[in-house]
């Protein structure tokens, strides 16, 4: 059976020798001295190695079962969801008057790897909860945040989001749920949502759900979809729980991964339901709990890669296969271990690379939230919405060809269920879906996002690449660094000029190279957080650290990235500026 062992000194690293979170401004940063930080990386690292690791491989195994329209968890899910209520880790970056501890969203973050990388699909159910009840805290009434969410943030009562419909994935515009108003103020909902994630289960005493709907008589399309709270419980005035309400699941999907989550077709039948927000503004709403749902997606992917990543290199380390061409390293052996030969050790640093990359990206994205939501930093807010999808799509991508190359280290035992590593590579295939797929990611960054607020964000951000090298080109050991990011956003600009030139005559010259474009940002932010780690790492050898040999390698391992990762963006420039001719030339009917 698979191992995970929590990256408690690299998150460190990352928030104090890179980031420096305790000497921000940002309004609660200051509580994040290392010592505090520590003891709650090193809590929740203890509880996900020890007690929610353990349930991957039999919720995986087990799945869930509907019986008589209730769900049943996996063995021992229910007592380790016990278990992290108990602890409070529900609500660990929640506002303390709904029973949250009010913790930046970074510290979260960091967190949230672990539970995500030890179980992703139990570590599902408070993650929708929490996105669930971001919406109700940014949208709802004084009265609709009293009702839900103290009970929401300490998961008695878990939430969903409830958006695909048969018909329609992502043109929600075409949805057909109805929501006919009442004379006291609530809405019949009826209607049937599919993929709908946690949608039913027995570890909380309620769940609500959040379902968009159209009012009749509204705006056609996307402008008339509204988004209601549906309890699955009816609360009543006292808070207690009154009758069950009109909805219910009537299928459990059978998947190729996340088998430990319960992946409803939900039913409404006559649902009561409230509104959240405004009338025909449900998509405003919906996308709070979507635009965090999609960083958290994000992290899954770095998350899975992360797993998959630590048990390549114990089964490359252990198992021996072959010699050593340059020679022998094991002579008491049969033969030298796995990771003696250069292309495991490619494929081992390929996966190092991102891991380490990917974090300090997904860190360094969680920062920009903390800066605009609690230092209303309007630039951050451009900044970090711009870099939305390519945390999501980006490290989705890449977080699922790592685990296929974890498992391709295993050779033919990677390929046999017992070992485990098919449940990284399945579990991680979701998240390049979810939440939007990758390709509507990457034709919402080219489509929306670089044009937004007139192309300022986009251009903030490559001031804030020239700026930094810039700093750093006449710094010690930094050229490693700073030209190959010159080269690569030189690429990236290169590839958004070519959309400025063609796009608007041709708009499918810039769709049909969107992926790339994802891809070459993704590249360029990762480079740009090596450049940032090197700098930290560099500085800690300097100043005499205790820990060189950790620094070293985690320059080295950055120098890696930056050789052999990084140039993909002159690939990905190439097959931009092919255009749109290539990939429109054969009419419907030649497939």
């Amino acid at each position: 059976m698979p191992s995970y062992t929590a990256p408690t000194k690299d998150l460190q690293y990352v928030l104090h020798d890179v980031l420096n979170v305790s000497a921000s401004d940002i309004p609660g940063y200051a509580e994040l001295e290392s010592d505090f930080t520590a003891a709650v990386l090193e809590e929740a690292g203890k509880l996900t190695s020890e007690v929610i690791a353990p349930l991957n491989a039999v919720g995986d195994a087990e799945g869930c079962k509907l019986e008589n329209g209730v769900v049943r968890v996996p063995t021992g899910f229910q007592e380790a969801f016990d278990q992290i209520r108990e602890g409070g880790w529900t609500g660990l970056d929640m506002p303390e008057e709904y029973g949250g501890q009010n913790m930046p969203y970074v510290l979260g973050t960091a967190v949230g790897e672990m539970f995500s990388a030890a179980n992703q699909a139990f570590t599902m159910y408070q993650g929708l909860t929490h996105g669930a009840a971001s919406a109700i805290l940014a949208h709802g009434s004084e009265e609709q945040k009293n009702t839900y969410l103290p009970n929401m943030v300490s998961c008695q009562w878990t939430g969903t989001m409830n958006l695909t419909e048969p018909h329609c994935g992502t043109d929600l515009g075409l949805m057909r749920t109805k929501a006919e108003p009442q004379g006291d103020g609530s809405y019949k909902i009826s209607g049937q949502k599919i993929f709908i994630s946690s949608g039913e289960h027995e570890m909380a005493e309620n769940i609500i759900h959040l379902v968009l709907a159209k009012i009749p008589g509204g705006p056609e399309g996307i402008k008339g979809v509204s988004l209601f709270i549906v309890p699955k419980f009816m609360v009543k005035e006292d808070g207690s729980l009154g009758e069950r309400n009109g909805v219910s699941c009537g299928k459990l999907e059978e998947k190729m991964g996340i088998h430990g989550n319960s992946t409803c077709v939900m039913n409404y039948d006559e649902a009561t339901g409230y509104l959240l927000g405004e009338e025909h503004k449900g998509m405003r709403a919906m996308f709070t709990m979507m635009n965090e749902a999609r960083l958290g997606v994000g992290m899954q992917g770095l998350a899975q890669a992360e797993v998959a990543y630590q048990n390549a290199v114990d089964y490359a380390r252990d198992r021996l296969q072959g010699r050593d061409v340059t020679g022998t390293k094991n002579p008491d052996g049969p033969a030298d271990p796995l990771i003696v030969h250069p292309d495991v050790r490619r494929m081992l640093m390929d996966q190092k690379s991102f891991v380490e990359g990917a974090r300090a990206f997904i860190l360094w994205g969680a920062h920009l939230i903390d800066k605009a939501h609690r230092s209303n930093d309007k630039d951050a807010d451009g900044l970090i919405s711009l870099l939305t999808p390519v945390i999501k799509g980006f490290l989705t991508d890449e977080g699922f060809d790592m685990t296929i190359q974890a498992q391709q280290v295993y050779g033919g035992h990677g390929y046999i269920e017992e070992w485990g590593m098919s449940q990284f590579a399945r579990d991680a295939r979701i998240a390049m879906i979810y939440e939007g797929a990758n390709g509507v990611q990457a034709l919402d960054l080219v489509g929306r996002k670089l044009a937004q607020d007139g192309g300022k964000h986009v251009m903030a951000f490559f001031e804030l690449v020239k700026n930094f090298c810039s700093e750093n080109k006449d710094v010690d050991g930094m050229a490693d660094f700073v030209e190959p990011l010159k080269k690569a956003s030189k690429d990236l600009q290169a590839a958004g000029m070519f959309f400025m030139q063609n796009g608007m005559k041709n708009p499918n010259a810039a769709l049909a190279g969107s992926t790339d474009f994802m891809h070459m940002m993704g590249h360029v932010c990762l480079g740009l957080v090596w450049g940032m780690m090197a700098r930290a790492s560099l500085s800690a050898l300097a100043n005499g650290t205790s820990d060189a040999a950790f620094h070293e390698t985690k320059l080295a391992t950055g120098r890696y990235y930056m050789t052999r990762r990084l140039p993909a963006t002159s690939m990905h420039l190439a097959r931009i500026e092919s255009g749109a001719d290539p990939v429109m030339a054969l009419a419907a009917d030649a497939f």
